[in-house]
């Protein structure tokens, strides 16, 4: 498992190896993408730029267009579907290593594919992930190493920790004085 890259399975891991060479050559990197209903299936991308610049509007239009264009071409769909392009906002979902790792100290709650000592679902604090295993340590202060590709999956909870942290200028500006 590439820690860089999301790990998907399936129809949305056929959808992520046709865009992210089109994501990556302009500047941003694949958070997720996610498959879901059947008449008309809704195909959601989440991407982060790569500069770690905030995700605006622009890019949401500009990948739209772009990534649009490419699965038009490469059709991995059978018939209409419809394509949602957005970032993954605060309360985001962690799919890579670098994920895991930005936001280590912040709540998560994890939903695994396969039970880990006996149960699926965990909440705790992030610890921090490398290329095989994500961590968390629990309210009961025991810390447990997830394997990443059984998770089905991740995200942060919105606490006020994570609000003043989402406030803060992004890591490559510098605030105004």
């Amino acid at each position: 498992m590439d820690e860089d890259r999301p790990h998907h399975t399936g129809l949305e891991a056929k959808i992520a190896a046709r865009i992210t060479p089109t994501l990556e050559a302009l500047d941003y990197e694949l958070v997720r993408v996610a498959v879901t209903g059947r008449e008309r299936p809704v195909v959601q991308i989440m991407a982060d730029r790569a500069d770690g610049a905030r995700f605006g509007i622009e890019d949401c239009e500009a990948l739209s267009r772009t990534l649009g264009a490419v699965l038009d071409v490469e059709d991995p769909l059978p018939g209409a579907w419809t394509l949602e392009v957005s970032s993954p906002g605060i309360d985001r979902p962690l799919t890579r290593a670098k994920d895991w790792n930005r936001f280590a100290g912040h709540l998560a709650r994890v939903e695994m594919v396969v039970a880990q000592e006996g149960r699926k679902r965990f909440v705790g604090i992030v610890l921090g992930a490398d290329r095989a295993t994500a961590r968390l340590r629990l309210d009961d202060g025991s810390e447990i190493a997830l394997p990443r590709t059984e998770i089905r999956r991740a995200k942060l909870v919105l606490t006020e920790a994570l609000l003043a942290a989402d406030a803060a200028p992004p890591f490559n500006e510098k605030p105004l004085n």
